[in-house]
């Protein structure tokens, strides 16, 4: 199946690139181009696409706003955001996979790099390791900071996990320290097929989207808590 992408940014140029090297990748094809978010949520609605390339800074609706429309819209389900930035790890970034982006990705990033990012997206995994995510989230959080801007510390969502089994939890916590599903199975000595049920069954109660946002929740409702060095 030909994985749908549409390029959102206010670059012309940069999205003119982007479409020449998604175009020239078999099983890929831009199906529709955006310069700020608003488009984008009406292009990934018009053309049914699997995933968008959103820049996280644009005029008018940025991504991260955009990102927030369209995981939030029912008939989007499938559409899986990876945002694109030349900033830094910032606060920005960890909104966007609590908004329910895939993750995020530079934009100097290697054109190989761009198009793998597009095909895990697409499978509905996570771009980044769980390790990177786990990374990501721990800076964040030990900076003080929080999700939704509410100012709420890091357990004040607990009560959250209580629809997780025992079993769930515990491979909630090996996820969050950045383990494979192989990886988890070896240390819990059971089958990685047994590992992703427990993976997806989680996701679900959760009502996360991907990998990324179960680890954004083990660290938001305190089950994990970031190191500080």
């Amino acid at each position: 199946m030909t994985i749908r992408v549409v390029l959102a940014d206010d670059q012309a140029l940069l999205r003119s690139a982007f479409r020449v090297l998604v175009d020239s990748e078999p099983g890929m094809h831009v199906v529709g181009e955006a310069s700020d978010g608003a488009e984008a949520v009406a292009v990934a609605r018009a053309t049914r696409a699997d995933v968008v390339l959103m820049d996280i800074r644009m005029p008018g609706t940025d991504g991260l706003a955009a990102t927030r429309m369209i995981t939030a819209d029912p008939d989007l389900a499938d559409v899986h955001v990876v945002m694109l930035t030349t900033f830094e790890v910032d606060e920005y970034v960890v909104q966007s996979l609590r908004a329910g982006a895939s993750g995020f990705l530079g934009k100097g990033a290697e054109p190989d790099e761009l198009l793998n990012a597009i095909r895990i997206a697409a499978a509905g995994d996570a771009l980044l390791s769980p390790a990177a995510t786990k990374g990501l989230i721990a800076s964040f959080l030990a900076q003080g900071g929080s999700w939704d801007g509410s100012g709420e510390p890091p357990g004040a969502h607990a009560e959250r996990l209580a629809a997780l089994t025992g079993r769930e939890r515990e491979v909630l916590v090996q996820v969050a320290g950045g383990l494979s599903n192989d990886e988890i199975a070896e240390r819990l000595v059971v089958s990685p097929l047994t590992v992703k049920t427990h993976v997806n069954r989680a996701m679900a109660k959760l009502g996360a989207r991907d990998r990324a946002q179960l680890v954004v929740i083990a660290y938001e409702s305190g089950l994990v808590r970031p190191r500080v060095e």
